[in-house]
């Protein structure tokens, strides 16, 4: 065991948390739920946690025992404070094993490490941001080096394993999949005041078809707005698709679509929106889309299962993979013709609603952020 083996030298490992924070989604969400399982280890096992953090985050964080220590970098990711700051904070750290939760590791850091590669979105879909030959070719360089570097490495599906295997002619015993989950703060709500007040906050008075999530490329939301707008034209058909996610500017063809297609009454633009309040739109949801043409791991459709929402769902990527062949209804994200086929179906039938909703309920206990707290320790004693 790690603890007999390091009895008089506990071992130190640190975590990349400069993404950490409870109210992030993605990355962030994933490191603040390992790291506050992780620390619970160090009351059994002789472990010093090292957290490395920006601000505002690291003032606002306190490690909570004498064996979890912050250490404050401020390196924004894709910079070259992470090339240079940050990698002279590691070495002077002498850690046994730093985990870097997202590809972007310093370049010439060569002590023992693990990195969780989550996606690999900018290598299919680079989107507008990413146009520039150098940020390309810096992300290529980044990507290549750390997953060669590392001892070992973490994907969160099976899907994302195999692309980086394909891509980067990674050997697959190298690589680990373990699964994030959703958070428990996910679940169906009984307070239906709070319920009303936030639909009338929101501006949302009737039935709706529930998107979340950022605005680009790869979430194909044109095709949903476009698919959304063959149910319009029933005359049986009233409802709303609501699109939650900040308006990204690099991505005017969103708002432009809905005014082409005249859907300005059709479709609410919510903005960011809490978590709080996006518990409470999972729940009121007639039923939950996910059109992406690529996700790393979608946990999306695990969050609108928890909450008690079917799910309709792109047939593509990990998606089918995370939401099980049969707790979701699929289709083909390219034809706009089989998206609102799919829509319709589950808008009116109310029967496979109800068979959707008890089989994601199942589908969701097989995801857990315990488990996946334990397999990356055991990945960790496996890579040292």
């Amino acid at each position: 065991m790690i603890g007999a083996m390091t009895k008089k030298s506990p071992l130190r490992i640190g975590i990349d948390a400069r993404m950490y924070s409870a109210a992030f989604t993605g990355i962030g969400r994933y490191v603040f739920e390992l790291t506050q399982r992780l620390f619970k280890r160090s009351e059994n096992e002789a472990i010093e946690w090292t957290l490395f953090m920006n601000e505002p985050e690291f003032n606002a964080f306190s490690p909570p025992n004498d064996w979890v220590k912050k250490v404050l970098v401020n390196a924004k990711h894709y910079s070259w404070a992470e090339q240079v700051r940050f990698l002279k904070i590691l070495n002077r750290e002498k850690l046994d094993l730093m985990h870097f939760t997202h590809f972007n590791a310093p370049l010439f850091y060569r002590r023992p490490s693990v990195v969780t590669i989550h996606d690999l979105t900018l290598s299919f879909y680079p989107g507008k941001k990413m146009r520039s030959p150098i940020h390309r070719l810096a992300y290529h360089l980044v990507l290549n080096s750390v997953v060669r570097h590392a001892r070992g490495i973490i994907t969160v599906s099976k899907h994302t394993r195999k692309d980086l295997v394909h891509l980067i002619k990674v050997p697959e015993s190298k690589i680990q999949v373990i699964y994030e989950a959703a958070g428990e703060e996910f679940r169906v709500l009984n307070d239906k005041k709070l319920i009303e007040n936030t639909l009338k906050h929101l501006r949302i008075d009737r039935d709706f078809i529930l998107y979340t999530g950022v605005w680009r490329d790869h979430k194909n939301l044109v095709r949903l707005i476009q698919a959304f707008a063959t149910l319009c034209e029933k005359p049986t058909f009233d409802g709303l698709l609501v699109i939650t996610g900040r308006e990204d500017p690099f991505y005017p063809e969103v708002k432009a679509t809905i005014q082409k297609l005249g859907l300005e009454k059709r479709v609410v633009l919510t903005g960011l929106v809490s978590e709080r309040d996006l518990v409470v739109l999972y729940n009121a949801a007639r039923f939950y889309v996910l059109p992406s043409l690529y996700e790393g791991f979608g946990l999306s459709p695990l969050e609108a299962m928890a909450c008690g929402t079917p799910v309709a769902a792109s047939n593509t990527s990990c998606i089918p993979e995370v939401c099980g062949e049969k707790n979701a209804l699929f289709f083909d994200p390219y034809k706009i013709e089989d998206m609102a086929r799919v829509l319709s179906s589950l808008w009116e039938d109310s029967s496979l609603r109800g068979t959707l909703l008890e089989q994601g309920f199942q589908r969701i206990r097989d995801f857990s952020w315990d488990k996946m707290a334990e397999e990356t320790f055991e990945f960790y004693k496996k890579s040292l």
